[in-house]
């Protein structure tokens, strides 16, 4: 089992910036591609980032190119994910996922075995 705890989030102005972190515990932390995904109000949830767990492979939304930065640190078990000039748009509940060496499917939710609780991000107009 993996257990994920996601921090950082907040209310902030458009053109603002929030970083989020998601620590891991119980298995090998190294081992595990981890993602960023998002839900807003009424809509399906969405990857936002990925990085896998080998070779430092990074994937971004469209949405979030340039804009956002996604990084692990292995030794501190936790994956983090910089939000810069952040809009409206990106308003959601940002999750943390988990899956043990996942590959090239790294942009499917559904491959994704372990979850964390969810962190609220809000992006005032």
């Amino acid at each position: 089992q993996v257990q994920l705890v996601e921090s950082g989030g907040g209310l902030v102005q458009a053109g603002g910036s929030l970083r989020l972190t998601c620590t891991a515990s119980g298995r090998t932390f190294s081992d595990y591609t981890m993602g960023w995904f998002r839900q807003a109000p009424g809509k399906e949830r969405e990857i936002v980032a990925a990085i896998m767990w080998i070779g430092g492979i990074t994937y971004y939304a469209d949405s979030v190119k340039g804009r956002f930065t996604i990084t692990r640190d292995n030794a501190k078990n936790a994956v983090n994910l910089q939000m810069n000039s952040l809009n409206p748009a990106d308003t959601a509940v940002y999750y943390c996922a988990a899956d043990y060496r996942l590959g090239s499917r790294l942009t499917y939710q559904d491959k994704y075995d372990y979850w964390g609780q969810g962190t609220q991000v809000t992006v005032s107009s």
